[in-house]
């Protein structure tokens, strides 16, 4: 997948997380392109989902900023225009069907229900008949069947920015490399900047532009992914 030769996506400037004298996020400087799909790895703790938890706008910054698109999204909310994320299931309605689910974010994004069910009938493959028309409400399928609903709904409306913490947890083996397929193509069919938190190496640096390493806050490794990046990584992760 080419990188984007254009201007940054994203900007981490002098990122700092503290709670009392314990800091959880240290980066002076990250810049993320257009167009990249960028791989955040690292042990529980490391700093990976307090990131995008800032990045998201749902916890503030001790010190520095993050710029989106030009946009400090600790200012303004314009981000949310652009910008969709699926971190966990609380981002989902548990009371609703997938297809309301889905017609919800539409009506979010000002995208139709006609034009929903077309989006949808792109992913018929990745649902494998489990989604769609199944008459139940999205708590009482399984928690794959429930990531596959959130992880689909981040690409309604063509956002700019995607977030994913976790994509590949509690999926079965073809759902897993459905969805890098899904990542490749959404990635290279728009000029899309598609952020991954993942403790699965293998998966990630096979669909990440760029691995970024983050131990205690703190950027350790970054570098674009080449054939020797799993190997770099399970070296370090080993050691």
């Amino acid at each position: 997948m080419p990188l984007a030769k254009n201007k940054h996506m994203i900007t981490a400037t002098s990122l700092t997380k503290s709670y009392g004298e314990t800091t959880v996020l240290n980066i002076e400087q990250l810049e993320i392109p257009k167009g990249q799909c960028f791989g955040l790895v690292g042990n529980n703790g490391a700093g990976k989902t307090t990131f995008f938890s800032i990045l998201l706008d749902l916890i503030k910054t001790s010190t520095g900023e993050i710029i989106s698109n030009d946009i400090a999204v600790a200012q303004s909310e314009e981000w949310k225009t652009f910008t969709s994320a699926f971190i966990d299931d609380s981002f989902l309605i548990g009371y609703l069907t997938p297809e309301e689910y889905f017609y919800f974010v539409g009506e979010l994004r000002g995208i139709d229900k006609a034009a929903v069910d077309l989006f949808l009938e792109t992913y018929v493959d990745f649902f494998n008949d489990e989604i769609l028309n199944q008459k139940k409400y999205l708590r009482d399928f399984s928690k794959g069947n429930q990531k596959k609903v959130g992880l689909i709904a981040t690409f309604i409306g063509n956002p700019k920015v995607v977030i994913l913490d976790e994509p590949f947890a509690n999926l079965d083996p073809t759902t897993q490399i459905r969805l890098k397929q899904l990542i490749k193509a959404e990635t290279e069919k728009r000029e899309l900047t598609l952020l991954i938190s993942s403790h699965d190496l293998n998966h990630v640096t096979d669909v990440c532009n760029r691995i970024v390493l983050l131990e205690r806050g703190a950027v350790i490794m970054d570098k674009e992914t080449t054939a020797k990046t799993l190997q770099e990584l399970e070296d370090y992760f080993s050691a």
